[in-house]
């Protein structure tokens, strides 16, 4: 494939001068309480054709500190210090200077695709209009529309998007949310910038998804010679990744060093207690030693027997079969992990246990109540016997209500408390899991999302649930925050001793929380049993492609398992 390096070329430089240095950045947000320090003394630089790694957690600073290198920061912020791009200061140049920069030296990959592309236009105009806007330059010739969108079309191939052709003319909502995030990298590829800024590039992906984004990622350092600044706090994908990590905190840069270095021997105890709270698939399984069911004879609260689950067609297209003939048990007491990519049917399995989906066949018992056919109103008395957990607390709880007042509302639909007697309840379970009571007086957004997803976990317990459905509740969540909430998940399993019907594509968290584990693939259950059985010998092909595809915090672990992820891609 061959593809056109002119602008690679423009840009050579010395081998040894950095692409990207930062000379004691300080970067202040002025607000009505007062200047806030984002970023208090940030100094570091970026080698061609390295991946520099940013990790911290969030309020670090590394989302500002990547914002600032491409001069996207508000009005409402100061900064000062150097950011040099090819010998270029982001902060004092001209907004058209800038512009120049922007695009031909360097372009970022965001965070969330769906918000980066616009929907009312194709790809291909949205990666054409960057070429048209940045690649003439200052006095430079301007790109005509044809040569922009083949130009378009060769970054789409670049990328690995199929039938590039064609594709370039469709919108972002026909593709999937790993090629978004794909045309996204894309669109930063257009004028082959020198550096690229990778802000969570994989957050919300699924394991497979990620590992292509990351093999991709991986060529371009390889093939191309683009530097990367990668920002996240997966410390899996740092160590797939990353050539040196740079470790930030409240602002500052507490530890800097290559990546084997940093995972075998961490200085700072911030650096050890963020490696510590990796998840590490096989290690603290909840399911180790168990070599039956562990609630075996145990009263079965969820009881799934060829379930389907159709999505009806419209406009003449045919029914979408989201579930097919799936059968599987929850006891009472028991957490059973329900594990897949995004599109398994997971979630839609999860809503209809909770009566928001209806059922289409087979059969679905819960609590002893056929789900199919259901009616809302023989089935309502039921629901405050069932807690849900949702994967997005901000957007589930109501952004005028007190925190009190959300976690409160179900106790007050289903059993009329007096104001004291709900208080009091509300009261106990902030206490429970882990937040001050007096937060019941605060607003969802006041609350970080860590703390917004345990005072979910307390809503869901409110009613003294016999079963409680999550849903991806930790995927959004940095790792120290993760950890903190999957063992409060624990702990409070243990006490109240409700059954769990827990959502992932992350394998390392369900190994961490399940006894029993079922896999779903396109709908149907490939694999089901005790977690460290499923985890530790799986026996479908795709079970064994999902716990490859999963980077551990490990270097030299990760490179053995990406061979071996290669391997068996390649049968």
């Amino acid at each position: 494939m061959t593809i056109n390096m002119d602008s690679v070329a423009d840009q050579s430089r010395p081998a040894d001068q950095p692409v990207l240095e930062i000379d004691h950045l300080k970067v202040t947000f002025a607000t009505d309480g007062g200047d806030v320090y984002a970023v208090k003394d940030v100094s570091l630089d970026v080698r061609s054709g390295e991946v520099l790694a940013i990790v911290g957690e969030s309020g670090s600073g590394k989302t500002v500190t990547a914002k600032t290198i491409l001069g996207l920061l508000p009005e409402t912020a100061t900064s000062g210090g150097a950011v040099l791009i090819n010998g270029n200061n982001v902060i004092s140049v001209s907004a058209a200077k800038l512009r120049q920069i922007r695009g031909r030296d360097v372009a970022m990959v965001f965070q969330e695709p769906s918000t980066a592309l616009n929907p009312v236009f194709t790809v291909g105009w949205q990666i054409a209009e960057g070429i048209r806007a940045h690649a003439g330059g200052a006095g430079g010739k301007r790109v005509s529309a044809k040569d922009a969108k083949a130009r378009a079309i060769e970054a789409l191939r670049k990328v690995g998007i199929p039938d590039p052709e064609h594709r370039v003319n469709y919108y972002p909502h026909q593709f999937s949310g790993g090629q978004k995030q794909r045309v996204v990298i894309a669109a930063a590829l257009a004028l082959n910038p020198g550096l690229i800024v990778a802000d969570e590039p994989t957050t919300a992906l699924d394991v497979t998804v990620q590992a292509e984004i990351l093999e991709l990622l991986r060529d371009l350092r390889d093939i191309y010679g683009t530097s990367i600044v990668l920002i996240t706090h997966n410390m899996g994908v740092v160590a797939d990744l990353a050539d040196r990590v740079v470790v930030m905190y409240q602002g500052d840069v507490v530890e800097e060093a290559p990546v084997r270095v940093l995972f075998a021997e961490p200085k700072q105890d911030y650096t050890k207690k963020l490696l510590a709270a990796v998840p590490h698939l096989g290690r603290n399984s909840a399911s180790e030693g168990l070599r039956e069911r562990a609630h075996q004879g145990s009263p079965v609260l969820v009881e799934a027997t060829n379930l389907t689950i159709e999505y009806p067609g419209r406009l003449g297209t045919p029914a979408f079969k989201a579930v097919d003939g799936v059968s599987f048990t929850v006891s009472q007491g028991e957490v059973f992990g329900l594990v897949g990519e995004s599109g398994s049917g997971k979630t839609t399995i999860g809503r209809a246990i909770a009566g928001l989906n209806r059922t289409t066949g087979g059969s679905l018992k819960v609590l002893g109540y056929e789900m199919l056919n259901l009616k809302e109103r023989t089935f309502k008395p039921l629901r405050k016997d069932i807690g849900f957990v949702f994967q997005d607390p901000a957007a589930s709880f109501n952004p005028q209500l007190t925190i009190g007042d959300c976690v409160a509302e179900p106790m007050i639909i289903h059993t009329n408390p007096s104001p004291a007697q709900a208080r009091k309840r509300v009261a106990e379970l902030l206490e429970s899991v882990q937040l001050p009571a007096s937060y019941a007086q605060r607003y969802p957004h006041e609350l970080s999302g860590g703390q917004r997803q345990r005072a979910s976990l307390a809503r869901a317990l409110i009613l003294n649930p016999r079963l409680l459905i999550a849903d991806e509740p930790t995927s959004a969540l940095d790792v120290s925050v993760q950890a903190k909430v999957l063992e409060l998940f624990k702990e409070i399993q243990a006490e109240f001793g409700f059954a769990a019907l827990f959502i992932s594509h992350d394998l390392a968290v369900v190994d961490i929380l399940s006894q029993w584990v079922g896999v779903l693939y396109k709908g149907k259950l490939v694999e089901q049993g005790i977690g460290s059985q499923v985890m530790g010998a799986p026996q479908h092909d795709y079970t064994k492609r999902l716990i490859a595809s999963l980077p551990v915090p490990d270097p030299d672990e990760q490179a053995r398992r990406r061979e071996a992820h290669r391997a068996l891609l390649a049968q």
